[in-house]
């Protein structure tokens, strides 16, 4: 009984970390996380009168007002730049790979404290066969599947003081991209079930370990 507890507490405990209990967005977090933002746009040099600023904000806070509480996936597609242009932070001649890894310094542990983390990567094997209304999307270099907690941890790390100075490099490594939000149904390999299922085998194997030494 006493195993069974203790399994199940630390499942619990693992239920709660990966899954954001907190519902929607509320108006006041958006306002906080939107005033943030504008403010990390600013101190990079864009005026808060701008055009650019302000298509921005209403992009995030539809993003935000739009929230259901719970968690999605970042579909990427990505082909890196053969020949990046110098960034200032980074040596100069850094290639897309090294300007790329200097992004990831800051979201590494962004996301993974947050529950979020890549679930699918691979290298391109051969260019598009099927295009159907895009132009210059015929080779690409690498898919990834990022998961997310949820939007709040996604707006947590977006609006991170330190995000504006480490996107330039990622700008810089990428040739283009093309990266758009997805809310699994039937997913199966959901860390929950997978871990779930592993206590459960961890429960039965220390069980039958004890009966079979009485």
């Amino acid at each position: 009984m006493k195993t069974w507890i203790i399994l199940g507490a630390v499942y619990i405990g693992f239920f709660f970390w990966y899954t954001d209990m907190g519902g929607q967005l509320s108006q006041e977090e958006i306002q906080g996380f939107i005033k943030q933002h504008e403010q990390n746009i600013i101190d990079n040099g864009v005026s808060s009168n701008s055009e650019e600023l302000q298509l921005r904000i209403d992009f995030l806070r539809r993003f935000m007002e739009e929230d259901n509480g719970r968690q999605f996936i970042m579909v990427n597609n990505i082909e890196m730049n053969k020949n990046p242009a110098d960034v200032p932070g980074a040596n100069p001649g850094e290639s897309a790979d090294q300007l790329m890894s200097r992004y990831m310094e800051h979201m590494w542990p962004n996301l993974l404290k947050r529950a979020s983390h890549p679930i699918f990567m691979s290298d391109a094997v051969y260019q598009s066969m099927d295009l159907v209304g895009i132009e210059g999307a015929e080779t690409w270099d690498q898919a990834a599947l990022m998961r997310y907690k949820s939007r709040r941890a996604m707006m947590e790390i977006v609006t991170h003081p330190n995000m504006m100075d480490r996107h330039e490099f990622k700008i810089a490594a990428l040739q283009k991209t093309i990266a758009y939000p997805v809310e699994p149904f039937g997913y199966y390999s959901d860390i929950r079930v997978i871990f779930g299922m592993l206590i459960l085998i961890v429960g039965l194997s220390i069980r039958l370990f004890l009966v079979s030494k009485r």
